[in-house]
């Protein structure tokens, strides 16, 4: 038995896995089945909200501890008044890459777009990833088909810069709304260098399959937030709940065109520096 899957999970897995799927993603899960592709390795970062405090107060001393921990990279949430100068010192000092950044919305629109741009690309960053919409961008599935239609012009924008943009789901993108879940109103009305940034825990809070998305929208998922769920405990670490763990990775590893693996913890039961490592320690555990 693997590391964060209790008796019985994969088969409770993939039943639910198979009955959710329709017939086209079916036929894509048939398709990995028989596939005989190698599966990638794929390089792990931090998301650095996990560690805002500690980052907040001194995020050289961060970055240190963090490439120190085996970490291959991190996600930005905010620069904490460095300059884009600055971080991408700090990251080459430490051997770190930037894996992307949380940005809003906002901030590549209009006139916003090429500082954005200068200061992602001094960082070193490709990835350029929506968090959260304000309420009028998702108070509807038209506000959505509206939404998608600017990720897809802001997406032809930013190709000319070997740059990409997307969204990262919280919990409500996976609850119903007129007759649609928000996910796949987005990424069903969406191009394709539109990157998926499923998050695996926040997907299960709101009632998603993870594995069902990886599926559906295969390549897509340029980066993934890997953070744990799990019925029982609020502050499971990372291989400690019920995310079904090896099918994800199986997935990212062969069809999901996954880039960047990244740590997201936001709960914690140890100092949070301690639990982002436990999580890293899981994931080298589970062969990643």
């Amino acid at each position: 038995m693997k590391r964060g899957q209790p008796a019985g999970a994969d088969t409770i897995d993939r039943r639910h896995f198979f009955g959710t799927l329709g017939a086209g993603t079916l036929g894509s899960w048939a398709v990995l089945q028989r596939s005989k592709r190698k599966r990638r390795r794929i390089p792990i970062a931090l998301q650095l909200y996990s560690v805002r405090e500690d980052a907040a107060k001194d995020l050289p001393a961060v970055l240190a501890a963090v490439a120190k921990m085996g970490y291959d990279g991190v996600e930005f949430a905010g620069y904490y008044g460095h300059s884009a100068a600055d971080i991408r010192r700090m990251l080459d000092d430490n051997g770190l890459k930037c894996a992307g950044a949380h940005i809003s919305l906002d901030s590549m629109l209009g006139d916003q777009l090429e500082p954005t741009v200068e200061f992602q690309q001094t960082i070193g960053n490709r990835f350029l990833i929506v968090p959260g919409l304000p309420q009028q961008r998702r108070s509807s599935r038209q506000a959505w088909l509206d939404t998608a239609k600017i990720f897809n012009r802001l997406a032809k924008r930013l190709k000319r810069f070997h740059m990409r943009t997307g969204y990262h789901n919280h919990a409500i993108e996976f609850e119903p709304m007129d007759g649609e879940r928000p996910w796949d109103t987005l990424f069903g009305n969406t191009i394709r260098r539109v990157v998926m940034q499923l998050d695996t825990g926040n997907a299960i809070r709101g009632g998603g399959d993870p594995a069902l998305f990886l599926v559906r929208y295969r390549g897509r998922a340029a980066t993934i937030h890997l953070k744990e769920y799990s019925e029982t405990n609020k502050k499971a670490l990372l291989g400690e709940g019920d995310v079904p763990w090896e099918t994800i990775f199986e997935l990212c590893e062969t069809i999901g065109g996954t880039k960047w693996y990244i740590v997201e913890q936001e709960s914690y039961v140890y100092p949070p520096m301690q639990c982002v490592e436990l999580c890293l320690k899981a994931l080298k555990e589970m062969g990643r």
